[in-house]
């Protein structure tokens, strides 16, 4: 039973890095503005993501940037997206960002137990669906990299043409995943955006050892919104039910042959210099074991990178390129 726990959902926390001075479009034009959009899920729920069309339409589509679809940690909703969207943006992606099922905009499940792997995958394969996305890259950020390996097995390289891995792998540190047991569901409510912070810093400080006070507001401004009078996390409580029941004596998953499926199609990883859950000797097997993946370590960061600074814009940028 423990064991299909990993198989079905698996969890993410608020993590973030010091950030650096992103990358300035040199165009002028106003961008598209950005557009929210909602699905409905197989079981009728309400669900919601945002969509950065392309800034520079292309009459020929088949030379058109790939389109990328970012899908979010555990308990992360689109906001997480919205600089290394803006960014792709600029040179010519359509970037859309799903929240999943009790995350972000989307409706709460009143059963707990459906805020799982197999099940938020026919969720996005619905949004994708509903999106037309014919051909695409997959940019996943931990629980996002998850559903990434899985949908290997729906989509083939002529969809599904290139992944992109943000601090996560088929090998998962347990210590990471009893952090984030710790502290999932709690400190939902808060007096303000800077109590947010605070604990933000609290928990990820070391992690994130070059983060100034603006970056940890910026980043509760990602995590958390305002709602009747207080600030709250943007995302349904309920979801630490399912690493509840988690202990030292769980099993940890073998990913490796949902990683083997995406030989067929260039992979990047990015992980955090300080990440507690994807470890160095994964990342090393992962570029080892693949005959077209490249990695790239961000520094000053941990789990997971937040995606801002100029540099990991570009190494995102030039790698779709090669898509």
């Amino acid at each position: 039973e423990k064991t299909s726990f990993w198989m079905e959902t698996l969890r993410e926390t608020p993590m973030t890095s010091a950030p650096q001075e992103a990358l300035v479009s040199s165009s002028t034009a106003p961008m598209p503005p950005v557009v929210d959009f909602t699905w409905k899920s197989p079981d009728g729920l309400t669900l919601s993501g945002c969509e950065w069309p392309s800034a520079k339409p292309v009459s020929d589509e088949a030379a058109s940037p790939i389109p990328v679809l970012c899908l979010p940690g555990l308990s992360r909703n689109t906001r997480d997206f919205n600089e290394i969207a803006r960014f792709l943006q600029t040179c010519g992606h359509r970037v859309i960002a799903l929240d999943y099922r009790g995350r972000g905009k989307s409706d709460w499940d009143p059963d707990w137990r459906n805020y799982a792997l197999t099940v938020e995958d026919k969720d996005i394969d619905a949004a994708i669906a509903e999106l037309g996305l014919d051909r695409f890259a997959v940019l996943g950020t931990s629980r996002g990299g998850l559903h990434a390996l899985a949908m290997g097995l729906r989509y083939p390289a002529s969809r599904m043409a290139a992944v992109i891995f943000n601090d996560i792998g088929p090998h998962i540190e347990m210590r990471a995943i009893h952090r984030i047991a710790a502290t999932l569901g709690h400190y939902m409510k808060c007096a303000s955006h800077e109590d947010v912070a605070a604990n933000l810093e609290h928990t990820l400080g070391y992690q994130f050892p070059a983060f100034g006070k603006a970056d940890w507001l910026k980043l509760a401004g990602q995590l958390a919104s305002e709602q009747d009078g207080h600030v709250m996390m943007d995302y349904d409580p309920a979801l630490a039910h399912q690493l509840a029941s988690l202990d030292d004596a769980t099993p940890t998953p073998d990913l490796w042959p949902l990683y083997e499926k995406l030989t067929d199609r260039p992979v990047l990883v990015l992980r955090g210099e300080h990440s507690d859950l994807l470890s160095p000797e994964t990342c090393r097997r992962m570029t080892d074991n693949h005959p077209n993946a490249t990695a790239k370590t961000i520094p000053g960061q941990g789990h997971a990178p937040v995606l801002w600074d100029g540099e990991t814009h570009k190494t995102i940028s030039d790698f779709l390129k090669s898509v």
